[in-house]
């Protein structure tokens, strides 16, 4: 039995085969797990119709002895990567902790069991499309996706200080000056997704808005995403979390960029108030009753300053098309009254408690 790498975990597997009889008509002869022109295997994952520049792109070792060219051709392999630990759950999986044998890089590595309906293996299909298509500084960048044996696992990149969920419980509520410094960057992933990808999240959440200890903010978790295939710029479904949920998203109406506007809004305002802007109900129905039929929430004007308070009424406004668009918010004085101050997002993040999640 190979030993594992540095940090490694001998008793950790990094997938676990599930059954297939469900993906029979996704698979190949082969063995290949295929929806269209998407194409993944054990030695990874290949568009047929996908541009040099939307290849998976090289890892960089973290050790300056080694060169590019000396990192394993600089792409990754599954049979290179030493699972350390599972740091998430969820319905669709796991997310493993790995680190790289070569480079000593740590990934997540997100396991996805395919014994699954034919529509969430389409929802995959389209996940590993728009985390492959994806280039920015703001969001998680994912680096391959391999099939074997039933499961589906895709390599992104590590995120050491874990969700905005995670930090928001260890702290209970962030100061202005640095949720300034923390959304800037949330709408700059927003603005690249929206008017360079045609994206839209639909899923947006504490948990999916991913910081580590340098101090960056990056936008996760494409699993109910939709690539905009027209340019109205709208979609009809109804998927996603809840509790984020956009006044017209839960009434059923078309849908489009603003509903992930009204999801950020809900967000700043429950990192600085500590709370989820809505009162607790008897049940689920009440909630999303409520989204619609009153008005939003807004800021307590006595506890924040009227920057702060205009900002997230500008996010949640009920008709989107009062709503503001990423681009136009990212010129909101509420993110840059603070400049002044030289926000060090990595030392908040580091003195405000926060643990390495690699340990």
């Amino acid at each position: 039995m190979r030993k594992a790498g540095p940090g490694g975990n001998p008793n950790l597997k990094l997938s676990v085969p599930g059954p297939e009889a469900s993906i029979g008509k996704f698979l190949t002869q082969s063995g290949t797990f295929k929806d269209g022109d998407l194409l993944v295997n054990k030695d990874g994952l290949r568009i047929l119709s996908q541009s040099e520049e939307d290849r998976p792109p090289p890892i960089k070792p973290l050790d300056d002895q080694l060169s590019l060219a000396d990192s394993v051709d600089n792409q990754l392999s599954l049979a290179d990567l030493d699972a350390v630990k599972v740091v998430g759950k969820g319905g669709g999986g796991i997310v493993q902790l790995v680190r790289h044998k070569w480079t000593s890089q740590f990934f997540a590595v997100k396991v996805i069991q395919m014994n699954i309906q034919e529509n969430i293996q389409k929802q995959i299909a389209q996940e590993l499309r728009i985390n492959l298509s994806t280039r920015s500084p703001f969001v998680v960048l994912c680096y391959q996706c391999f099939y074997d044996n039933g499961v589906i696992s895709i390599v992104l990149e590590y995120m050491d200080g874990g969700s905005l969920a995670d930090f928001l419980k260890n702290v209970k509520t962030i100061p202005e000056a640095y949720l300034a410094a923390i959304c800037k960057q949330v709408l700059h992933g927003l603005t690249y997704l929206h008017h360079e990808k045609h994206i839209i999240h639909r899923d947006l959440k504490p948990s999916n808005i991913l910081i580590n200890h340098s101090g960056e903010v990056k936008i996760s978790d494409f699993g109910v995403s939709a690539i905009i295939a027209s340019s109205s710029g709208q979609r009809d479904t109804f998927t996603g979390t809840c509790n984020y949920m956009s006044p017209e998203r839960i009434t059923g109406e078309k849908h489009g960029h603003k509903s992930d506007i009204w999801s950020l809004g809900l967000i700043m305002l429950e990192c600085a108030t500590g709370q989820f802007p809505y009162p607790p109900r008897g049940s689920f129905y009440e909630l999303l009753e409520e989204v619609v039929e009153q008005p939003p929430p807004s800021a307590p004007p006595d506890q924040f300053s009227a920057e702060y308070s205009s900002f997230i009424s500008e996010c949640l406004q009920k008709d989107p098309k009062d709503r503001k668009s990423a681009q136009v918010l990212l010129q909101h004085p509420f993110l840059s009254m603070y400049d002044d101050l030289n926000v060090d997002l990595a030392s908040y993040f580091t003195t405000a408690g926060l643990p390495l999640a690699t340990l």
